[in-house]
């Protein structure tokens, strides 16, 4: 007698339902390590390291999908680039992987800045070494990658290429949050009413694994924060609380980055002498030498700071409070941009918008990441050099910086 052989289930398919296994949140943990150990050179660098990483070389998203979560995290406020890597992490390994995106990412910045603030004079020779100015030059290279890749794919036509090169402009012209918001509205609006995409395709929802139910929860929890925390600071008389408050303010209102939020903790710290001038300065140089997040410079802060804060509670816990409005405005807000993003109109809006977003990364190609990192003919031949092996010979980006770390060291010698 013949035995009918039972068929194998189908393999479950990711974003669609399917339970996930814990295999891939330690996948997303290393993989946001190493970027984490090794991405320099500010938020554009850090979206660019990302498209390497995730679009072209692991194809955990395409890059329409990537550009629409730059977009909407650009929109978003709080650290852009912690914001797309907290929402691929719950794309990939639901709850569990966003939390592992953010930890890969942000933990080894985080421990840098706060091995610095117990010895700053230790620690204060880092941001002048050749080692990490070549760091700095390898991230024209990254950048400039990313700029290249997207516009090849978001910016196919004449009207596009039109709408990234006014919003490049636009940037430039007015340097701040307000001008890349401006240029990203008004690439969605010409895309509205002027980008003609033909015969739609069919909708494919991309799930990342949040209900509208429980969106609607995280940014109502987001609000109450915001507004709770500085009440419940008061009525407890707590100066730990009430700093705390203060960092999830700064984190939950400041669009542009970790640039803007600065001059926002300085003044939430300095002038309340828990942290001197001297040693918020010598935390910010270092900020900029240690890759990831420029949010981590919480972290400094926190352990620099006098009891019941310092060392490393209150690094950790002021690192919490910066980050926290990031992670519950993006997951909060993912369900729902999902949605509307499949519909017809929206479609176009978002065509201009990604070509828009490709403006705003050109222009920070110039300014801030090729004006604080390119300032001799060296420098130019290291980053070409760089750009060539990541584009020509397609080498790892991990390798590419390593190379570029070396060769600015060589270079400091001579």
């Amino acid at each position: 007698m013949k035995h009918r052989h039972k068929p194998a289930a189908p393999p479950a398919i990711e974003g669609a339902g399917a339970p996930r296994s814990r295999g891939p949140v330690l996948e997303v943990f290393l993989a946001f390590l190493v970027l984490g150990l090794t991405s320099f050179g500010g938020p554009v660098a850090h979206l660019g390291y990302f498209r390497a990483e995730f679009v072209e070389r692991r194809k955990w998203l395409d890059d329409k999908s990537y550009s629409d979560l730059v977009a909407l995290c650009q929109f978003l406020p709080g650290p852009a680039s912690s914001q797309v890597g907290i929402a691929l992490g719950l794309g990939r390994a639901g709850w569990g992987g966003a939390l592992a995106a953010w930890l890969g990412f942000t933990l080894p910045s985080a421990v840098a800045l706060i091995l610095f603030a117990v010895g700053v004079t230790r620690w204060s020779v880092l941001a002048q070494s050749g080692a990490v100015h070549g760091l700095k030059v390898v991230a024209v290279a990254i950048v400039a990658q990313a700029v290249w890749g997207m516009a090849k794919s978001l910016c196919p036509d004449r009207l596009r290429a039109g709408v990234a090169i006014v919003a490049a402009l636009l940037v430039l012209a007015v340097p701040s949050a307000i001008g890349q918001i401006a240029a990203i509205v008004a690439g969605g609006v010409v895309g509205l009413w002027a980008v003609q995409l033909g015969q739609l395709p069919t909708a494919q929802h991309r799930d990342y694994g949040v209900s509208r139910a429980t969106g609607a929860t995280l940014l109502g929890v987001f609000l109450v924060l915001l507004v709770g925390l500085p009440m419940l600071a008061a009525a407890v008389e707590s100066s730990a609380l009430s700093v705390a408050a203060s960092f999830y303010r700064a984190g939950a209102l400041v669009f542009g980055g970790g640039h803007v939020v600065l001059p926002l903790l300085q003044a939430g710290v300095v002038p309340t002498g828990l942290v001197s001038n001297d040693v918020f300065l010598a935390g910010y140089g270092a900020a900029q030498a240690v890759p990831g997040p420029l949010f981590t410079f919480a972290a400094f802060l926190g352990a620099a700071m006098p009891p019941p804060l310092g060392g490393w509670v209150g690094g950790m816990a002021l690192l919490l409070a910066i980050f926290l409005p990031a992670f519950l405005l993006v997951a909060g807000a993912l369900p729902f941009w999902e949605t509307l993003r499949q519909r017809g109109g929206v479609q176009r809006a978002m065509a201009g918008v990604n070509a828009a977003v490709v403006g705003v990364l050109l222009a920070a190609l110039y300014d801030p990441v090729w004006t604080s990192a390119i300032h001799s003919k060296a420098d130019f031949g290291l980053a070409l050099a760089a750009f060539g092996l990541l584009v020509y010979a397609r080498m790892s980006p991990v390798l590419v910086v390593v190379l570029a770390a070396v060769a600015g060291w060589l270079l400091a010698l001579l």
